[in-house]
C-alpha cells in the first residue's frame, strides 16, 4: 500500500507539476489537522441529518420539480422549497428564488424592504463589503439611484474590538430611539478582521441588542457561513438573515439565487420589494430551477465541510511557507474563507494563477485584474467554475491593494481545495515569491 501511496504521489507531481517537496509539506499538514478534520466531519453530519430532517417532513416528491408558467402561481415546488429553508434555518419563514441576482442583492432587498425614511441601520462589525456601499449610500456615485440615504434611513458603523469580536459598550453607546436594524456581517470580507464571527457570537449579540433596543432588528449577513456549524443566525436569536444560492447553500448545484429566511412579518416586507406590495411572494417563476436548489441544498452540508477542510489546508500550508494568514490553521472556523498575506502584486497575481490552472473550467485562462463594478480598487479573480461567480466552487480573488490579500474559498470536494492550494504554492515556487526556501 504505502508503494501504491508513492506512485500516486509521483503521478500527481507530474501530471500537476507540483514540486515533490510541497507534496511531501501537504502529507504533514494533513497529520497535524487531524482533530479539525474530525471536527469538521462531526458537524457535517448533524447537518445532513437536519437537512433530511427537513426534507422528510415537508414530504418533498417528484412533484415539486414541476414548475409553472407565467405568474407562477400556486407553484408547488417555490413552496416546499421556501419551507425546508425556514425548518432547517429555524425560522418561521424564508424567501428562496433564482430572481435573487447574489448575495449582495438579497441584502439590499432586506434593507430597503424593512427600512422606512427616519430609521437608522447600524453595522457592528465595520464597514459593510463593498458592494453594499452603494445601497447604503456610503458612495456618493450612488446618490439619486435609490439608496438607503435617498430615502432618509441614516447609517453609522461599530468598529469589532481588538479581539475580534463585537464591541459592546461602543455597540449600546451608539444605539438611539431611532436603530430600527442592527446588522452583522458574519464573514470576514475583503478586510484585516482577525476572525469571522461564530455562533456564541452571534448568540450573545442577538439577545444584547434585544435586551437594549427591544423595537431593533437583528440582521445578519450570512454569507460564506452556512453550516459552518450545527445552527443558523435565526436559531440563535437574529430576527433575519440573508445570503446567496451559489454560495454554501446551493451546494455547487443551484445556478442562481438566493435568500432570506426569518420572522414571517419581516420576510413578507422583503418579498415586497422583490416584487411589489399586494403581491410579494405570492408571483414569481422558479424557472426549473427547483430540483437544482434543493439537490444543491442536500449536498450542501457535505460540500461545505470539503471547502472548510480546503481552508484548514491553505492555511496549514501557507503558514510552512511563511506566510500570514487568517484564521490560523488551528482556529475554530465560522466561514469558508482563508485570507493569505502575499505582500506584493506580483504575488497575488501569481498566487490567483495557480488556483486559475487547478480549474476545471477556464484553466487556460490567466485572471489578470480588473476594474469589477462595485469594489473601489481593482479586483483580481481565479474562478474556472461551472456556476459564474459560485464561492462554493474554488476560487481566490482579492483587491490590488496593500497588503496583497488572497481570499481563498470553496471547492465542491476536499481534494479540489487540495490542488487548488498545491498548485497556488507551486506558481509562486515557479516565480520567486515564496517566503522561505523549501
Amino acid at each position: 500500500m504505502i508503494d501504491r501511496i508513492e506512485q500516486l504521489t509521483s503521478y500527481i507531481a507530474e501530471r500537476f507539476g507540483i514540486d515533490l517537496r510541497l507534496l511531501q509539506m501537504a502529507k504533514d499538514a494533513e497529520k497535524a489537522l487531524g482533530y479539525q478534520f474530525e471536527r469538521a466531519d462531526s458537524i457535517c453530519e448533524y447537518n445532513q441529518y437536519k437537512v433530511l430532517d427537513a426534507f422528510r417532513k415537508n414530504r418533498i416528491s417528484e412533484q415539486h420539480f414541476d414548475w409553472r408558467t407565467g405568474y407562477g402561481y400556486d407553484d408547488a415546488g417555490r413552496e416546499a422549497t421556501e419551507n425546508v429553508y425556514a425548518e432547517i434555518f429555524g425560522a418561521e419563514a424564508a424567501l428562496v428564488r433564482p430572481l435573487i441576482v447574489n448575495g449582495t442583492h438579497a441584502l439590499s432587498m432586506t434593507f430597503l424592504g424593512i427600512l422606512r425614511p427616519g430609521d437608522e441601520l447600524i453595522y457592528c462589525t465595520g464597514a459593510p463589503y463593498d458592494t453594499l456601499w452603494p445601497t447604503i449610500g456610503l458612495n456618493e456615485s450612488a446618490a439619486g439611484s435609490g439608496t438607503l440615504k435617498d430615502y432618509g434611513v441614516s447609517y453609522k458603523q461599530v468598529a469589532l474590538s481588538a479581539d475580534g469580536g463585537i464591541d459592546f459598550d461602543a455597540l449600546k453607546a451608539a444605539l438611539t430611539p431611532e436603530t430600527r436594524m442592527v446588522a452583522l456581517q458574519r464573514a470576514t470580507g475583503y478586510t484585516d478582521r482577525k476572525r469571522a464571527l461564530n455562533t456564541e457570537d452571534i448568540r450573545r449579540w442577538a439577545d444584547f441588542v434585544h435586551a437594549q433596543a427591544p423595537n431593533a432588528i437583528c440582521m445578519v449577513d450570512n454569507c460564506y457561513g452556512e453550516f459552518l456549524d450545527i445552527a443558523e443566525p435565526t436559531a440563535l436569536g437574529a430576527d433575519i438573515c440573508a445570503g446567496s444560492l451559489i454560495k454554501n447553500p446551493g451546494g455547487g448545484l443551484a445556478l442562481s439565487g438566493g435568500y432570506v429566511a426569518g420572522r414571517k412579518a419581516l420576510v413578507d416586507l422583503v418579498a415586497y420589494r422583490m416584487t411589489c406590495p399586494g403581491i410579494g411572494g405570492e408571483c414569481g417563476l422558479t424557472f426549473g430551477q427547483t430540483r437544482a436548489v434543493l439537490q444543491g441544498l442536500f449536498m450542501a452540508p457535505k460540500v461545505v465541510c470539503g471547502a472548510l477542510k480546503g481552508a484548514m489546508f491553505c492555511a496549514a500550508v501557507f503558514e510552512k511557507l511563511g506566510f500570514a494568514v487568517s484564521p490560523a490553521s488551528e482556529s475554530e472556523r465560522s466561514d469558508i474563507i482563508e485570507t493569505v498575506s502575499l505582500g506584493s502584486p506580483e504575488g497575488l497575481i501569481a498566487f490567483c494563477e495557480g488556483v486559475q490552472a487547478a480549474a476545471p473550467i477556464d484553466s487556460f485562462v490567466r485572471p489578470e485584474p480588473w476594474d469589477m463594478p462595485g469594489y473601489e480598487d481593482q479586483v483580481i479573480m481565479a474562478a474556472g467554475a461551472f456556476v459564474q461567480g459560485s464561492s462554493i466552487e474554488l476560487s481566490a480573488d482579492g483587491p490590488m491593494r496593500a497588503p496583497y490579500n488572497a481570499y481563498f474559498q470553496g471547492g465542491l470536494t476536499y481534494e479540489h481545495a487540495k490542488i487548488g492550494v498545491l498548485m497556488a504554492a507551486q506558481r509562486l515556487l515557479e516565480k520567486g515569491h515564496l517566503k522561505e526556501k523549501l
